[in-house]
């Protein structure tokens, strides 16, 4: 009976402790923010969640810094369209998480209508109790 007791104790437990998000959904629910901040061209709310130290790789393997990622992303040369991440997951290791996927970005550059489809990498870290993006790279895929 006393076992019985202490399974059904354990089972309310992880019950209770199953119900506030998991850090999984917690980071995949700031990094579907900052997707809708960058269709939206919302400067404050992108650079809120990049770390100061923000690195980019590019597709063709150029490293942007946060200012220069920003100013393109909000540059009126650019027009995003609302996009899904496919194949999203996330692994944590300590302060660090990985974030991935799988993305097609369509919009306009200049006038010009564009389709790219890409795999990705966001690397999180957590720093004063808060998670920011530290470092992106991309990696064309066929269409």
């Amino acid at each position: 009976m006393r076992r019985a007791l202490l399974l059904t104790a354990m089972a309310v437990a992880g019950i209770a402790q199953a119900s506030p998000p998991t850090l999984a959904a917690q980071l995949k629910a700031q990094a579907d923010a900052w997707d809708r901040a960058i269709v939206a061209k919302d400067r404050a709310a992108i650079e809120a969640n990049m770390a100061d130290d923000f690195r980019q790789i590019d597709a063709r393997g150029n490293v942007e810094t946060k200012a220069s990622f920003v100013d393109g992303l909000v540059s009126p040369d650019l027009v995003l369209h609302p996009y899904t991440v496919e194949d999203f997951e996330v692994r944590v290791y300590g302060d660090t998480a990985l974030l991935s996927g799988r993305t097609r970005m369509t919009g306009r550059y200049q006038g010009q209508p564009f389709d790219t489809h890409y795999r990705y990498i966001d690397v999180y870290v957590k720093r004063g109790g808060a998670w920011q993006i530290v470092s992106v790279q991309i990696s064309p895929l066929a269409r």
